[in-house]
């Protein structure tokens, strides 16, 4: 049995946030799970997925977050405990579902959870999804450590269930990503199978019924609020001093008590785990006891502002300190530094000259970079090659994935970036603004995502451009998930295979070829015909990930790296200044060599070198 599995109450795990918001829900009796796969709540699904067939739940990665989202809504309005969760932008697709939900309400507990990114690590904005549970009014949940995510999961469902409402568990990328102590309770007893009861005067959104339902919707988060009063992860923490008060919450709050117990700030901090509704008695009570407040919160001044509300509406004169008075930023996320910053002069301390920041020791940048041998690097290669004078006059429409890494030199293969499945819809807005070469990027498990409706579109409204789907056979850049396009599931069964070619016809598209991108000669011919084609274009280059790939030669003793003969290079450049593949590099005197450690054994460059200068490992 997997140590995650346990039901050894008491016992002490080591896991990441992710993996303790996965054994939370695994105590809350865990019914079901639906989501598509996106960092930084990617290692949810990967925990789910491998344990779901011995757990006994059911998981899948549907097509996108509304699919997941409806899946796992209707699965709890028919009793059952569900959850779904998602990067933050991923929300942004489930929000329509999402939005009524709060309205109909459900059965079993549901859960949301939305991984924010303060920071921008592996994402295109720093929404604060804290904004969507108010717009849709909902309660939020809000961990500072794994424990916290694995207690405040369990607690969610219970929650959920007891006043019927969805509720938000929030994450950012550093508790979703640290590790720490973890402290098991009982495994839940599922339930199974449910069933749904109807009721037309609940589960139908027609106007008559949204109305009365909004009604019923706010009367619970009245309810909400008094639990939130009561809430085991709503407390008052005595750091040795009246005066001041801190209030926060999420990874905030870690950085906070870093900074506190360092500089030896005497001070009590009022810390915020179910964070909406905010509790106003709890909150007045407290801000009555000190003399000034300081928010610790990333990214909006979301509890700032209801903090200056509640002062307000009590008459309490105490002066709040946050983001809205500038000594604090609505940027990035926080780290001890950004506090002493935020704090400077105002607590009349001098802080230690050694700085708290991990980010203080200087360290070397690395850029994130397409892999060795990656099959995306060779398309992007064979477009330049095609298009030659006209490539920097051609716009790139690119998309989410591994593939957007195309922005890189010497590929500069990325123009215009929105959101996933943005590039279809793009290109085909480029095709009718402009009378430019348009080359749209998309991969395999956005195209199943959100890329079929805008082909579709394109080929109804006529618009003229050539679409790429990088099909490396994987969901590659959030950890190899499945996608409907690999003959396997979200729990391991073998599933039907979808084909891409098949849906691309069905979309109307006329002009379609296959290409496996190792084949350059191929690659450049089936750009020629497509560009040559009066309407929307469709190659499909298919390649497994390059991971994947070498991992399979391996297991069969068929892996070989190459290696450059010197007597045969003339130092051309070509493989390096072109390609630009990572393993390839150039020594002070310009002698070029293949890094055998970083090989991936593509063989790409054999076809790029003029001078055949390029061998495999065993050959001469």
């Amino acid at each position: 049995m997997k140590e995650i599995l346990t039901d050894d109450v008491g016992k002490t795990l080591f896991l990441l946030g992710n993996e303790a918001i996965a054994r939370g829900a695994l105590e809350a009796g865990l019914d079901l799970a639906a989501s598509y796969p996106g960092t930084p709540s990617s290692e949810i699904g990967n925990t789910l997925a491998d344990i779901s067939r011995e757990a006994g739940f059911y998981f899948e990665y549907s097509t996108n977050e509304k699919v997941a989202t409806e899946v796992a809504i209707a699965a709890a309005v028919s009793g059952l405990r569900t959850m779904t969760f998602m990067k933050h932008v991923g929300l942004n697709v489930a929000a329509d579902p999402f939005m009524t939900s709060a309205y109909t309400g459900v059965k079993g507990g549901f859960v949301l959870v939305t991984a924010d990114d303060p920071s921008c690590h592996s994402s295109q904005n720093e929404q604060d999804n804290r904004h969507y549970a108010r717009l849709a009014n909902i309660p939020v949940f809000e961990p500072s450590t794994p424990d916290e995510a694995r207690g405040m999961t369990r607690t969610a469902f219970d929650t959920s269930e007891e006043l019927e409402l969805p509720i938000m568990l929030r994450t950012t990328t550093r508790v979703s990503h640290m590790r720490g102590p973890v402290n098991t309770f009982n495994l839940g007893k599922r339930r199974g199978k449910g069933r749904f009861i109807k009721d037309l005067s609940r589960f139908i959104t027609m106007p008559p019924v949204a109305r009365k339902r909004h009604a019923w919707q706010l009367e619970q988060m009245e309810k909400a609020e008094a639990m939130a009063e009561g809430s085991e992860f709503n407390r008052t923490l005595d750091l040795g001093g009246s005066e001041t008060g801190f209030v926060g919450s999420g990874a905030a709050v870690n950085y906070g008590l870093d900074v506190i117990k360092s500089a030896g700030i005497k001070c009590r901090m009022l810390k915020l785990g179910m964070s909406h509704p905010v509790p106003s008695e709890l909150c007045r009570t407290f801000m009555e006891s000190v003399d000034k407040v300081v928010v610790l919160e990333e990214l909006e001044p979301f509890l700032e502002t209801r903090l200056r509300s509640i002062a307000y509406e009590n008459g309490i004169d105490v002066e709040i300190i946050g983001k809205l008075t500038g000594h604090f930023s609505r940027l990035h996320e926080y780290t001890p530094d950004t506090i002493k910053n935020g704090l400077g002069g105002l607590l009349g301390i001098e802080f230690p000259d050694n700085s708290l920041s991990p980010r203080s020791i200087p360290i070397p940048g690395r850029p994130p970079v397409l892999c060795p041998g990656c099959p995306h690097r060779h398309v992007y290669y064979a477009v330049k090659k095609v298009l030659k004078d006209n490539f920097d006059d051609a716009i790139f429409a690119t998309d989410i994935g591994c593939y957007t890494l195309g922005i890189q030199p010497p590929l500069n293969a990325a123009d215009f970036l929105l959101c996933m499945g943005s590039s279809v819809d793009a290109a085909g807005g480029f095709s009718q603004a402009t009378d430019q070469t348009i080359m749209a990027f998309i991969g395999d498990s956005t195209f199943f995502h959100s890329g079929i409706h805008g082909l579709i579109s394109a080929v109804y409204n006529g618009h003229r451009f050539v679409c790429t789907i990088l099909d490396n056979r994987t969901t590659a850049m959030t950890g190899h998930q499945p996608n409907p396009g690999m003959g396997v599931d979200g729990m391991g069964n073998e599933a039907p295979e979808i084909s891409i070619d098949k849906l691309v016809e069905a979309c109307g598209v006329g002009h379609v070829r296959n290409v496996d991108p190792n084949d350059l000669s191929a690659t450049i011919n089936a750009y020629n015909e497509a560009l040559a084609h009066e309407g929307v274009a469709v190659i499909i280059a298919v390649r497994p990930c390059a991971l994947l790939e070498v991992r399979g030669k391996k297991s069969k003793g068929t892996f070989r790296t190459y290696w450059i003969d010197q007597e045969k290079c003339k130092k051309c450049g070509k493989c390096m200044n072109d390609l630009g593949c990572p393993a390839i590099l150039a020594d002070s005197e310009g002698n070029v060599s293949i890094k055998r450690e970083h090989c991936l054994g593509c063989g790409y460059c054999v076809q790029v070198c003029p001078f055949d200068a390029i061998l495999q490992e065993g050959s001469t």
